[in-house]
């Protein structure tokens, strides 16, 4: 499939799509609790500040991510294996996000980049390639809404085990298979590996 304006892409038979509106509940499938009213994540730790993420609690969780598939730009993609919703990858402009004030990460310049920070793989579809294909929707949804460059947060792993619950950060190689570079060290960990800023450029500076 072409890229189009709105981001669609596929890769390996994934087909991705932006999380619009009207793929809400498929959006929840992937990142909500199976209990509406539990308090998990929403992918909105990373999204929003802390204050704001320890504020919202149980089914207000959902309800500021259903407003966000409201907005002009969709919060991210997702991605399907026919009619069956597989995976999502949060992607948005860094100036958007805490990630903009973090003393972890660095900036690596003063491009306006887009940030790919979760990429999720449903229980069950694991090991199919679903990551490296919500990896390529989310830079193609950057680059369709005009990122001049992409980065993610990576663990650098070496090939070791990563923990599952930890896993959404993503990994040096996963990035570095879709065209990715190291941009720089940072002063974050996640599962006892220290993160690293990998950065692909889209257009020419």
């Amino acid at each position: 499939m072409a890229r189009a304006s709105t981001g669609d892409t596929a890769t390996s038979g994934i087909v991705v799509h932006p999380a619009t509106h009207d793929r809400f509940d498929d959006l929840a499938a992937v990142i909500g609790p199976k209990r509406p009213d539990a308090s998990v994540c929403w992918c909105l730790s990373h999204r929003i500040d802390a204050k704001t993420n320890t504020a919202l609690r149980g089914v207000e969780r959902g309800a500021f991510v259903e407003r966000l598939t409201r907005e002009p730009v969709a919060p991210g993609v997702l991605g399907y294996d026919g009619d069956e919703v597989v995976g999502w990858a949060a992607v948005a402009p860094r100036a958007q996000l805490p990630f903009e004030r973090s003393r972890k990460i660095p900036h690596v310049d003063d491009q306006p980049v887009w940030s790919i920070w979760c990429i999720r793989v449903r229980p069950g579809r694991r090991g199919r390639g679903i990551s490296h294909a919500m990896l390529a929707g989310a830079v193609d949804f950057a680059a369709a809404h005009g990122a001049p460059a992409v980065e993610g947060y990576p663990v650098d792993n070496g090939g070791e085990r990563v923990d599952l619950t930890m896993a959404y950060v993503g990994t040096r190689a996963l990035f570095e298979r879709a065209g990715f570079e190291l941009a720089a060290p940072t002063d974050a960990v996640s599962g006892g590996f220290p993160r690293v800023v990998m950065r692909k450029q889209l257009a020419t500076r």
